[in-house]
């Protein structure tokens, strides 16, 4: 990957911050009869990235453009650093945003984009022009003010937008699906990019992506949404291991979801029969319905001896597929379908299909969780 070209240093009026608390208190947004976000409350702390992830029609942008102000909320309470923003326009929250679209003025230069946020702030002409400069610089396109947006790669267009969100020192960072339009590559170079630019400068930043690699790469917190609610937050392993229910589970990636029937409930842990796989020890972390599932992660199925100790079941191996650095192994057991992942150099030697093996699985990787569909 190639080295970073963005720096924290010397961007002009940041350092760490302490400062950027974005609040929302019981916010909905109504379109008629339509509930876009319904009642939601939600912190981002000081310094803190957080992703709002979810499908499309989920709320997360609606949300996000709430908190910048460019959309009116029907109920609740946005607060900046403590302070109620409801009546503020856009220009008066000091939100630094970075549009899906970069939003960039096509008849103006690169230099001249970035100037625009301190001109519309009334920053006489000489201290805008050298402080939008370094700006440029920070972001690795010190040479290249002089560009139009048309003369500029999708990445570098984007390194124009972010410099332009952060050249007036913003209180929060706001990220609407910026890096959608890049090819994988450099999406991922960005992704880290961006996260070193935001701990550098201890900015608070709110991001909004229905990429679930994107969200786990880069957040402190990842919020789940699905039809204007949250429906789990937490920290990306802690979201992705330990699901609440089968669509979180099924959202971040793949799993394996096996119907079950609590036998005992102890603390975080629990007893459930699998049907055809058995009983099973699990995590439970006190999630609460009318039906349940164990999920298990492909690359948390392992093939291991009959006489491993711990949770584990025969199983018959129907396919395998070569992924490059990984190999998907397809499995039939106890009427279940399975999918194990293990990396390529680990594949077991002399596997072949309709052959019997035996899986397991360690029970802190096996997640209890409500079965919604």
């Amino acid at each position: 990957m190639t080295a970073s070209v963005i720096s924290a240093e010397s961007i002009p009026g940041t350092g760490r911050a302490a400062r950027g608390a974005i609040e929302l208190r019981q916010v909905s947004k109504h379109y008629g009869d339509v509930v876009a976000v319904d009642e939601l409350d939600l912190t981002v702390q000081p310094g803190e990235f957080v992703t709002l992830l979810g499908p499309s029609g989920s709320g997360k942008t609606t949300t996000m453009m709430m908190v910048a102000g460019f959309e009116d909320h029907s109920a609740g309470t946005v607060l900046i650093d403590g302070k109620p923003v409801d009546s503020l326009p856009p220009r008066d929250r000091n939100l630094g945003v970075v549009f899906q679209n970069y939003a960039l003025f096509p008849h103006m230069s690169a230099l001249e984009n970035v100037e625009f946020a301190l001109r519309m702030r009334k920053v006489p002409r000489e201290e805008r022009r050298q402080r939008a400069e370094e700006a440029l610089d920070r972001v690795g396109l010190g040479k290249m003010g002089g560009r139009k947006p048309r003369q500029l790669s999708g990445g570098q267009q984007q390194r124009v937008a972010l410099a332009r969100a952060l050249v007036f020192n913003p209180a929060a960072l706001l990220l609407d699906e910026p890096m959608a339009a890049l090819d994988k590559r450099l999406r991922e170079q960005m992704q880290e990019e961006i996260k070193t630019l935001q701990k550098g400068l201890g900015i608070s930043v709110l991001f909004v992506t229905h990429d679930q690699d994107e969200a786990m790469a880069m957040s402190d917190r990842i919020v789940v949404m699905r039809d204007g609610k949250i429906v789990q937050s937490g920290a990306p392993e802690e979201v992705y291991n330990h699901p609440l229910t089968d669509w979180v589970a099924s959202f971040l990636g793949d799993t394996n979801l096996i119907p079950c029937t609590i036998v005992e409930r102890n603390g975080e842990e629990a007893v459930v029969d699998l049907g055809g796989l058995g009983l099973a020890k699990v995590r439970d972390r006190g999630a609460s319905g009318e039906n349940y599932a164990v999920s298990i992660r492909p690359e948390h199925l392992k093939f291991r001896t009959r006489a491993s100790a711990g949770n584990g079941c025969a199983a018959t191996l129907v396919s395998s597929t070569n992924l490059g650095a990984t190999v998907r192994h397809r499995l039939t057991a106890g009427g279940h379908e399975l999918q194990l992942r293990e990396l390529s150099s680990d594949r077991g030697a002399g596997i072949r299909p309709d052959e019997e093996l035996w899986v397991g699985w360690d029970a802190d990787k096996a997640q209890l969780l409500v079965l919604e569909s």
